[in-house]
């Protein structure tokens, strides 16, 4: 009986505390997808990505076909011209693999494309999602594409400081944080 009636105070407390926040969401995939810019920027996104796919591709076809002429010329080579063949089948395939990583590797040139192209756009939505979530009142909005991302919380609810406070960490290391 006792523990029923901890609960109801409990979830009684808890509705009093959350009555006044209004939490909301947003898919901003289907918002940008929505937007002329984000599509053109996606365009040309889309654009550079099947160009660069497509000369990497030429340059592994190029590795594969000197291999493949390598094993059926093989044991007719002299040595020599065995290690000549090798390598330049070697520095064929590692500037591939140094193309592929330039173009779609991590902080490659499809990656900054990306970022220099929809931040922008993403910015100005993030921006509206704060309009409207200061102008209706929300205490939080989050983002439901994709991995939830929190997009807009109100400050006034930002409990970091009181956490910080709780644990006795110092003064100086809020600052840093």
């Amino acid at each position: 009986m006792k523990k029923t009636i901890a609960l109801g105070l409990f979830v009684g407390a808890l509705l009093l505390t959350s009555w006044g926040q209004k939490v909301g969401y947003v898919n901003t995939e289907l918002i940008m997808n929505k937007m002329e810019e984000y599509k053109e920027a996606q365009k040309e996104i889309d654009r550079f990505s099947t160009e660069w796919q497509s000369k990497l591709e030429e340059m592994y076809a190029e590795v594969e076909r000197l291999y493949t002429e390598y094993t059926a010329i093989e044991v007719l080579l002299e040595e020599d011209d065995k290690e000549a063949k090798q390598a330049e089948i070697f520095a064929k395939e590692r500037a591939a693999k140094e193309y592929r990583e330039d173009k779609f590797g991590y902080n490659g040139a499809l990656f900054r494309l990306q970022e220099a192209k929809v931040r922008p756009i993403q910015d100005k939505v993030i921006s509206a999602v704060k309009t409207v979530a200061k102008a209706k009142k929300f205490a939080m909005v989050y983002d439901k594409a994709g991995e939830t991302t929190w997009l807009y919380t109100d400050p006034a609810y930002d409990l970091s400081d009181a956490v910080v406070d709780e644990l006795g960490l110092k003064e100086d290391e809020k600052k840093n944080n």
